[in-house]
C-alpha cells in the first residue's frame, strides 16, 4: 500500500446528484476508528483534480488545480468504502468551484458502494467546496509583504540560526530540536505517516518562544512525508493532510482538558475536526520537496472549542498553505461509540 494507493478516487459515473467516485477510506490513517480529517481533505484533493482530468479535459490548456478547500466534517467517517459527488458550481477561465461530498452506507454497513446502490442508502459525512484554477491562469499583482513567524522560529545551528535539517535527517537532533514520537500512536495511526520534529521541552529558548511550551499555544514543528513507513516527497494531497497534523498541540489541549475545572472527570480525548479551509499558496514540484515546516496557533480555547491556524512554508520560506480549522474536544468514547 501506498499514500497514492490510499487516495486513489475512481469514476462511477452520472447520477441525479451530480458526478459520482468511489474511494476507499484506509484504516492506518484513522484516529481511533474515524478517518483522519487531513487524510479525507487529500481524497477530496484528488477527487478535485481527478474530476477535472475525467470530465473537463478539454477545457483548459492545463489541469487546474485546488487554490482552497471549505470543508464541514458532519458526521463520523468510518474505514471503507466511500461515494464521492460532484457538483459543478461555476466552470470559469480562471477559477471553478464544485460542490463536493462524501457519503458512506448508513448504519456499520460499509462494503458496497457500487453504482447500483440508492442513494437513500447512504448519508453524507463531509460536504464542501472546492476552488481549483490553471497554475497560468495564476496572474496578476505581486507584491512582498515581508511577513514572517511571530515570534520566530526556535533556532537551529544553521549559519543564520536555521534548523540544520540534515543534521535533524541524520542524527534526530539539531540544538534543541528533536525527533518527536507523538504519543497514543496506535489510536492516533495517521500521525505515524509523518517524521516530526519539534523544539524539545527542556529548551529555555523554545519555553519563551515557541516550540513545546503548550501554554503558548504556540507550536513550531518540521515534518518529512513517511506513508507506511516509507520516506517520500511531499506532494499537493500531502500538504492537505499536514495541515491537520500537529501532535504537540493536541498534547497542548490534553493538558489544558485535564486541568480544566470545567472537566474535572479526566480521562483520555479525541479532537475532531467541525469545519477545515485550507488556501494553497505554493504548488509543490514533484519530487523536489522533503520537508516542510508548520507554526500552528491556537488563540482561544473555550468551552470544548477550539480554533487552530496553521502556517506551511518550505525549505525556502516560502508560504506553501494556510489552514485554519474550528475543533472540538471531547471524551475519546465519542470516538469508539457506536455510530
Amino acid at each position: 500500500m501506498s499514500f497514492e494507493q490510499a487516495i486513489t478516487v475512481t469514476p462511477v459515473g452520472p447520477s441525479p446528484l451530480g458526478q459520482r467516485y468511489t474511494a476507499h477510506l484506509q484504516d492506518e490513517w484513522s484516529i481511533g476508528r474515524v478517518p483522519h480529517g487531513g487524510y479525507t481533505a487529500a481524497i477530496l484533493y484528488r477527487l478535485a483534480t481527478t474530476h477535472f482530468a475525467h470530465m473537463h479535459s478539454t477545457q483548459f490548456p492545463e489541469m487546474p488545480v485546488p487554490i482552497s478547500m471549505q470543508i464541514s466534517y458532519l458526521r463520523r467517517t468510518r474505514a471503507g468504502e466511500a461515494l464521492l459527488t460532484v457538483q459543478d458550481a461555476k466552470i470559469g477561465r480562471r477559477t471553478s468551484t464544485i460542490h463536493v461530498t462524501l457519503s458512506q452506507r448508513k448504519g456499520s454497513d460499509n462494503s458496497d458502494s457500487s453504482s447500483s446502490s440508492s442513494s437513500s442508502d447512504y448519508e453524507t459525512k463531509v460536504a464542501g467546496y472546492i476552488t481549483v484554477s490553471p497554475p497560468g491562469a495564476e496572474q496578476g499583482v505581486s507584491a512582498l509583504t515581508r511577513w514572517s513567524p511571530s515570534p520566530p522560529v526556535v533556532k537551529g545551528t544553521g549559519p543564520s540560526g536555521e534548523v540544520n535539517l540534515a543534521a535533524l535527517a541524520a542524527t534526530g537532533s539539531d540544538g534543541v530540536w528533536k525527533r518527536s514520537t507523538p504519543p497514543f500512536s496506535a489510536f492516533r495511526r495517521a500521525t505515524q505517516h509523518a517524521d516530526l520534529y519539534a523544539p524539545g521541552k527542556e529548551s529555555k529558548e523554545s519555553k519563551e518562544s515557541t516550540g513545546s511550551n503548550s501554554s503558548s499555544h504556540v507550536i513550531d514543528q518540521w515534518a518529512r512525508f513517511c506513508p507506511y513507513g516509507i520516506l517520500t516527497p511531499w506532494t499537493d494531497e500531502g500538504v492537505a493532510f499536514l495541515t491537520d497534523i500537529f501532535p504537540t498541540a493536541l498534547d497542548g489541549l490534553q493538558s489544558i482538558a485535564l486541568n480544566s475545572s470545567a472537566d474535572g472527570t479526566g480521562g483520555s480525548f479525541w479532537y475532531p475536526s467541525v469545519t477545515l479551509n485550507v488556501e494553497f499558496k505554493k504548488h509543490l514540484l514533484p519530487g523536489k520537496t522533503q520537508w516542510l515546516y508548520s507554526r500552528v496557533q491556537s488563540k482561544v480555547v473555550c468551552n470544548g472549542r477550539t480554533d487552530i491556524d496553521v502556517t506551511i512554508l518550505d525549505e525556502e520560506g516560502d508560504v506553501v498553505a494556510l489552514s485554519t480549522q474550528v475543533g472540538l474536544i471531547v471524551s475519546a468514547s465519542r470516538n469508539i461509540g457506536k455510530l
